[in-house]
């Protein structure tokens, strides 16, 4: 790595760093006011354990990474802006391009650093992020007694062999257990076979283990010795068969765009599989796609600040318009996220499109300041 790569590396480096503490700082700060408020819950499991400050302190401690995954981009294109108009100022980047600095080689100097920020913030978002937000909320769980969508809780549906099942899991608690089970039995006529109830159950290979359950069955009453059309059968624990793992109903029941790629992606074939409408988690899949790659359009927007005279406007004055890009970008991206929903678009247009339209103007502004001027 040659020393002019290596000095503009590392100050971009330092620069996004010190961004990306500062808007952290700030926003775990009103993570922690928003908690304060619920110290002193007691355990729904334990009710000699309170929620404590420290709990309080382990939750927000937890949703860190996530934190670090929203922001990443932004701080990307912040520190860069400073540090490029900075450079600017200084006549630093005036000497660069004397020495050689084409635009050309500054843009793909710039794309390489893109890309060790686009690979930082896909593994902070695929891996570790999904992760630390699961143990966030099964921690928060503890306290507010289940992780639940609403009253009544999340559906799914199945098909095995010539029956169809309709799924409802009502919560999931702190040990990762469900509660309030319904399963409802189809044929492929669309009559009532069969219903389970299950006050819990845990997922297992192959299967579910459904505690205390009571289970109807429809007869016909035609049929010969049939005296009752409906038999009322109760057990302590029956085993279900079924492809529906915990991930599944944890992208369910948990926040899609805090899951992991490749669980979205799962639970989308799922859901196509069984005829279900999978269009938000196919945006939110596209979403997480494309997340990452903004990396690389915010320094691309940010190298024109380069080439813009710095001693007449200030370079705080570009960092304030590197902010409002920024946020600018974010809000079209979940906007878009939110129509695309709606208006049942493409998911993977509704995703890209900021993306996208961002790339071209950063482009255009490239091609415009750096390359005519």
């Amino acid at each position: 790595m040659s020393t002019w790569r290596r000095y503009v590396y590392g100050e971009i480096l330092r620069a996004v760093g010190f961004v990306l503490l500062a808007f952290l700082a700030l926003f775990l700060f009103f993570d922690l006011v928003d908690e304060l408020k619920d110290i002193g819950r007691v355990a729904i499991d334990q009710p000699g354990l309170r929620y404590g400050l420290h709990h309080v302190l382990a939750y927000i401690g937890l949703q860190t990474p996530n934190r670090i995954y929203e922001l990443l981009p932004m701080a990307v294109l912040i520190g860069t802006v400073w540090v490029l108009a900075r450079m600017a100022n200084t006549s630093e980047y005036t000497i660069l391009r004397t020495s050689g600095l084409g635009p050309w080689r500054a843009l793909r100097t710039l794309l390489g650093l893109g890309a060790v920020f686009v690979v930082m913030t896909f593994a902070m978002g695929d891996y570790l992020a999904p992760w630390t937000a699961q143990k966030a909320q099964l921690l928060k769980a503890r306290f507010e007694g289940r992780i639940s969508q609403g009253a009544t809780g999340v559906w799914l549906k199945e098909r095995q062999g010539e029956r169809h099942f309709s799924i409802n899991v009502g919560a999931m608690n702190a040990d990762r257990e469900l509660e309030k089970i319904q399963i409802f039995e189809f044929t492929n006529d669309g009559a009532m076979v069969s219903t389970i109830r299950a006050q819990q159950g845990t997922i297992e290979n192959g299967g579910w283990v459904l505690q205390q359950v009571q289970r109807r069955e429809f007869q016909d009453s035609q049929l010969k010795g049939n005296t009752s059309p409906l038999i009322i059968k109760e057990f302590k624990q029956l085993a279900w068969t079924t492809d529906i793992t915990t991930e599944m109903v944890a992208v369910a029941l948990l926040r899609p765009e805090r899951m992991r790629t490749v669980d979205l992606f799962g639970y989308i074939q799922h859901l196509n599989n069984n005829n279900q409408s999978a269009q938000r988690y196919e945006i939110e899949f596209w979403r997480k796609v494309f997340y990452p790659l903004s990396c690389l359009v915010m320094v691309v927007l940010a190298l024109p600040f380069a080439y813009l005279h710095a001693r007449s406007g200030g370079v705080a004055g570009y960092v304030f318009i590197g902010v409002m890009i920024g946020i600018s970008f974010f809000l079209l991206n979940n906007m878009f996220g939110f129509i695309g929903n709606l208006r049942q678009w493409t998911p993977w247009i509704a995703a890209g499109v900021p993306s996208i339209l961002y790339s071209l103007v950063s482009l255009s502004a490239f091609g415009w300041l750096v390359l005519r001027r």
